[in-house]
C-alpha cells in the first residue's frame, strides 16, 4: 500500500486554512479616512484615521525567521495641520485576556465615543457615536491594538496561537506590533506612551520593560483598572490576600446600595475609611491567625465584617471570616432578588425566580457590551473597514486558553510557579528608565480589579522612594470602565492633562 503519511513539516489542513486567512488580512490595503473634532479647549482638531493589519514576524534564526506569524488589527489616529516637534505616540489596548480595544478607543481616548447613562445602566437602542471633545488626540497620536484572536486579529496556525495566548508570548507579539508600526510610519525617536486597561495593565507592565530592553524607552505608562498582581485578585485556597483587599470596595458598594448602618453609612468616604482601618488593624491579623484566633476576637471580627459588608452575621460566621466576590455578588442584595455587578457595582441585575447562586452574567458589563459592539461595527463600516467577518469583542476562548505561568516550562530555574505577577517588570522598568512615569486610574465601584487591591500592588513595586515619586494613583466614582460616567471622563481628562504637564 502507498505511504500517505505527510512529511513531518507538512502543515495541517486547518493550519493551512488559517494561514491563508491571515495572509488575506495582511494583503488588504489600509483603510484611510479623515475627520475633525471640536475639543474641550475650543480648538478644532483635524485628523487622519488609518485602519490596517500589522504583521507579527517570527523571531529567531531558523528558516521561518521574519515570516508573518499573525495579522494584528490596528486603528491609528494622526492629528494633522499642526506645527512643531514630532508628536508623541500612545499605544492603547484593553485586556480580558480576550478583549478587543474598543472600550478605551470608543469610551475615552478616541475622537468619537459611545455615550452611556450616568448610573452605568444599559441605554436603549439605537446605539450611536458622538464627538469626544476630551479625546487624547490633543496630547498624542493614538494607535489602538487588538491582540491576537481579538477583534479581527488572527495568528497563522495553532502552534503560534498557543505561543501568543499567554503572558509572555502576548507581550512579545505586541512589542513586535509596536516596533513594526513605528518603522512603517517613520515614527522612531518620538516620545512613546502606553495605555492599558485591566489585563491590559498586566501586559503593559511587561511591555514597558521589554521595550526598554529593545532600546525603545517610554515616557509614560497609563494603567486603567490595574491587574498586575493576580494573587491580589484571585480567590483561591490559602490565598487570603483578596479577602482583605476587596473589603474596602465591598463596603463602598454596600454603602451605595443602602446596606450599611451607623457611621459607615454616612458616605462612601466613611465606608471606605472604616473598612481600610478594619483591614489593617483587625482583619489581616485575624486571617493570619486562622484557627489560632481567640473565640472572643473572632466574634468581634465577625460582627464588624457583617457591618462593613451589609451581609447577615450568620452568613459571615458560616464563611469562616472569608467573603469572596461571588458571595458578595449574590448575597448583598438577595432580599431584593438582585445580583451586584462585578465590573460596575452600582449596576444590579435580577436573579432568577429560583434565586440561584449560579453566575450567568455580569450586569455591569452587559450594560456596555451591546452599545459598544454595535457602535464599533457601525463605525468601522463607516470608515470603509470590511465587517463581514466576526469581530471578537470578548473572545472567551482566548481567556480559557490563556497560559498564566511565566518562564520556560522546560527550565525549572526560569519557571515561575504560582500567580502571574508583572508588577516586578514595571518596577524594573521604572528603575532602568529615570524618565519613565506611571499614571494609575481606579474606579471605586470596580469589583473586578478593586482600587484597594491596586493600592496594595503599587505599594509592592519594590522601588526606592525617589522612584515611587514617579507613580501617580487617581480614583474615580464609577466602575471598571469609570470613564463611561461623564463626570469621571472629565476628571480623567483633567488628571491626565495635569500629569503630562509635570516633569
Amino acid at each position: 500500500m502507498p505511504d500517505n503519511t505527510p512529511p513531518p513539516d507538512a502543515a495541517k489542513p486547518s493550519d493551512q486554512r488559517q494561514r491563508e486567512r491571515m495572509e488575506k488580512l495582511l494583503a488588504r490595503s489600509p483603510v484611510q479616512n479623515t475627520g475633525k473634532v471640536r475639543c474641550a479647549d475650543g480648538q478644532t482638531l483635524a485628523y487622519e484615521v488609518r485602519a490596517a493589519f500589522v504583521p507579527v514576524a517570527k523571531l529567531g534564526f531558523d528558516k521561518e525567521a521574519g515570516e508573518p506569524q499573525a495579522a494584528v488589527f490596528t486603528v491609528a489616529y494622526r492629528a494633522t495641520g499642526l506645527e512643531g516637534a514630532p508628536r508623541p505616540v500612545c499605544f492603547a489596548f484593553n485586556g480580558g485576556p480576550g478583549s478587543a480595544s474598543i472600550w478605551l478607543h470608543l469610551g475615552a481616548l478616541g475622537p468619537r465615543r459611545v455615550p452611556m447613562p450616568e448610573d452605568g445602566s444599559m441605554p436603549q437602542a439605537p446605539y450611536t457615536l458622538v464627538d469626544n471633545p476630551l479625546t487624547w488626540l490633543q496630547f498624542f497620536d493614538l494607535v489602538f491594538i487588538d491582540p491576537p484572536h481579538t477583534g479581527f486579529s488572527l495568528t497563522a496556525d495553532e502552534e503560534t496561537r498557543k505561543a501568543m495566548l499567554g503572558v509572555d508570548g502576548d507581550a512579545d507579539a505586541l512589542v513586535e506590533v509596536m516596533r513594526a508600526w513605528l518603522a512603517a510610519n517613520g515614527r522612531f525617536g518620538v516620545p512613546l506612551y502606553l495605555c492599558g486597561e485591566s489585563y491590559g495593565t498586566t501586559r503593559a507592565a511587561v511591555i514597558a520593560d521589554k521595550l526598554h530592553a529593545y532600546g525603545l524607552a517610554l515616557e509614560g505608562v497609563i494603567l486603567v483598572s490595574c491587574a498586575m498582581d493576580i494573587q491580589a485578585l484571585a480567590f483561591a485556597p490559602r490565598n487570603d490576600l483578596p479577602y482583605a483587599l476587596f473589603l474596602p470596595a465591598f463596603a463602598n458598594a454596600a454603602q451605595y446600595h443602602g446596606r450599611l448602618k451607623g457611621a459607615p453609612a454616612a458616605s462612601s468616604e466613611a465606608a471606605r475609611a472604616a473598612a481600610e482601618n478594619f483591614v489593617t488593624e483587625d482583619y489581616l491579623p485575624a486571617l493570619f491567625a486562622g484557627a489560632r484566633l481567640a473565640a472572643s476576637t473572632r466574634r468581634k471580627v465577625e460582627r464588624r465584617l457583617a457591618e462593613l459588608t451589609g451581609l447577615p452575621l450568620a452568613l459571615v460566621e458560616e464563611k469562616n471570616l472569608r467573603i469572596d466576590d461571588q458571595c458578595f455578588f449574590f448575597e448583598a442584595l438577595r432580599d431584593r432578588g438582585q445580583i451586584v455587578g462585578r465590573l460596575e457595582a452600582r449596576v444590579t441585575g435580577p436573579m432568577p425566580a429560583s434565586r440561584s447562586r449560579e453566575w450567568e452574567f455580569d450586569p455591569g458589563i452587559e450594560a456596555l457590551n451591546a452599545p459598544y459592539t454595535t457602535a464599533a461595527l457601525a463605525y468601522f463600516a463607516s470608515l470603509g473597514v470590511p465587517v463581514e467577518e466576526r469581530y471578537e469583542v470578548l473572545n472567551m476562548e482566548v481567556l480559557r486558553s490563556w497560559t498564566w505561568q511565566r518562564g520556560d516550562p522546560k527550565d525549572l530555574k526560569a519557571r515561575r510557579f504560582g500567580f502571574a505577577c508583572t508588577s516586578t517588570d514595571l518596577g524594573r522598568a521604572l528603575r532602568r528608565n529615570p524618565h519613565l512615569r506611571v499614571f494609575v486610574a481606579s474606579g471605586r465601584y470596580d469589583l473586578g480589579t478593586p482600587y484597594s487591591a491596586s493600592d496594595w500592588s503599587l505599594a509592592q513595586l519594590d522601588i526606592p522612594a525617589e522612584v515611587a515619586a514617579r507613580v501617580t494613583h487617581q480614583y474615580y466614582d464609577a466602575g471598571h470602565m469609570f470613564y463611561t460616567r461623564e463626570a469621571d471622563l472629565h476628571q480623567f481628562y483633567r488628571d491626565l492633562a495635569a500629569w503630562l504637564k509635570r516633569v
